[in-house]
């Protein structure tokens, strides 16, 4: 997928994914689902979650995704409940030991000291994001609370690739005037949007900060870039890691010169 040609917009704030973007989710997702080890889910089958499958499903709520998940396999005896029940199971006994992705911890350490707007947009669970980051929070608790997860209440979210939990998160946490979901907005808010940067992995999560008027920095999965995808968005940025990205290029402020290149 070719990326965007285009200078890149002075930015004022940022917005994080999660999964598979600050850590490394993604392989227990995969690992739970499939046949890596004997008695998991679709393994039990003699079935897996290919990557073309797994692209659609990444950034979903958990059962939006599950349902698509299961749509491809109509021939075995598993219901989205039983599936959400066991995969729940495995997933709870990883959650505690998910690592930090390489990049993380030196760019949020470093938005922070600069007092850099910043906030987390995650189709998880809220219960699954206290349990995944309880024990990282030298990162995560830098954002100070400021997360919108999937299944909040106080928020009726459609998730990825509708653009909704990233205009939530910009306007509720970070107090940026961009307007409501699926209302007109101004050229002044549009203009909002422009200043904001989402990070993302996945390939609907790119599409709802694209769709959100947002710039986006992909850091996709290298599998990903072999899905067919025929959709208008694209993304500003593609990295490999979060390690590659430079903050001046965005008109953030640099890293300082020691730091270049850990």
């Amino acid at each position: 997928m070719a990326e965007n040609t285009k200078p890149f917009p002075k930015i004022e704030y940022v917005l994080f994914d999660m999964d598979g973007l600050m850590i490394d989710s993604e392989k227990i997702y995969t690992d739970v689902t499939n046949y890596r080890y004997i008695d998991e889910i679709l393994g039990k089958y003699g079935k897996e979650m290919t990557w073309d499958i797994k692209a659609g499903c990444m950034g979903k709520p958990e059962r939006q995704a599950g349902e698509y998940l299961l749509s491809f396999f109509p021939d075995i005896d598993l219901t989205l409940e039983d599936y959400l029940a066991q995969r729940n199971q495995l997933q709870d006994e990883r959650w505690p030991t998910v690592p930090l992705l390489p990049g993380v911890k030196k760019l949020v350490h470093h938005l922070k000291a600069h007092d850099i707007p910043i906030a987390i947009a995650t189709g998880s669970r809220r219960r699954n994001y206290q349990m995944k980051t309880a024990h990282l929070q030298a990162v995560f608790g830098c954002f100070g609370g400021k997360v919108i997860c999937g299944d909040d209440a106080a928020h009726s979210i459609k998730g990825k690739p509708a653009p909704d939990i990233f205009i939530i998160a910009a306007k509720e946490l970070l107090s940026r005037d961009v307007g409501s979901v699926g209302e007109l907005i101004t050229e002044k808010q549009k203009e909002e949007r422009r200043m904001g940067l989402v990070f993302e992995d996945g390939l609907p999560g790119m599409q709802a900060g694209k769709r959100a008027g947002m710039s986006v920095v992909w850091v996709p999965d290298y599998n990903l870039l072999n899905v067919d995808y025929s959709g208008d968005e694209r993304a500003d940025q593609i990295l490999k890691t979060l390690e590659d990205f430079v903050p001046e290029h965005w008109g953030l402020p640099p890293y300082p010169l020691h730091d270049k290149h850990i």
